[in-house]
């Protein structure tokens, strides 16, 4: 029986804003390793690489005397290519994922499929516009960029929440996951693709 291919990726993207690399692994052990600048944003890529059991490397410098938008955008669409690229061809993965997970009152859904057709569907009302320096705008900027670039439809909802806080954390441990689930390989799919197309 031959041994299934290692699936990782490693992605730089480098602009006149900012310069960031992701490695991926999603055969990890849900470490995560990050040097960003962004406090609050490591702290939640920490949660998807835990709940999704993948390791993560994220390295980035930006143009950060200005605010944190580029570089937090930019770390979506670089994570978002290097799942596409780790999941290659996407034979025998479950596609699929979904969870629900709660942190005291706060409540959100993710669901997730790499279909081949991206889009961000998300609703989500935070109550308070930043949680310590962290603008909470940015969440979703930082999910349309790794919707499109990982070509995913991604549904993120937080049902309800009051403390901002726990609203961001319940999203980012819902998408680890969902997105554990969905690349998890499926033993019955047996290499084939799960889709009556023949491909994502």
């Amino acid at each position: 029986m031959s041994t299934p291919a290692p699936r990782r990726a490693s992605i730089t993207r480098d602009t006149s804003e900012t310069r960031v690399r992701v490695s991926v692994d999603l055969d990890g052990s849900g470490t995560l390793t990050a040097e960003t600048g962004v406090p609050f944003l490591e702290h939640m890529l920490d949660q998807i690489a835990r709940h999704g059991m993948i390791d993560l490397e994220v390295h980035a410098e930006g143009d950060r005397h200005i605010d944190d938008h580029h570089t937090v955008e930019d770390i979506g669409i670089t994570l978002g290519q290097a799942l596409l690229e780790a999941l290659g061809d996407k034979r025998g993965i479950t596609r699929y994922g979904h969870a629900y997970v709660p942190l005291d009152e706060a409540l959100s859904r993710v669901v997730i499929d790499f279909s081949g057709r991206p889009g961000l569907y998300m609703q989500a009302d935070f109550t308070s516009e930043r949680i310590g320096s962290f603008d909470t705008q940015l969440f979703r900027e930082f999910f349309t960029g790794l919707a499109s670039h990982a070509r995913a439809t991604l549904h993120l909802d937080n049902l309800r929440g009051i403390n901002a806080h726990h609203q961001a954390e319940t999203l980012f441990k819902a998408f680890g996951r969902a997105l554990r689930m969905a690349v998890e390989p499926d033993e019955r799919m047996a290499g084939r693709i799960a889709s009556t197309k023949g491909s994502l």
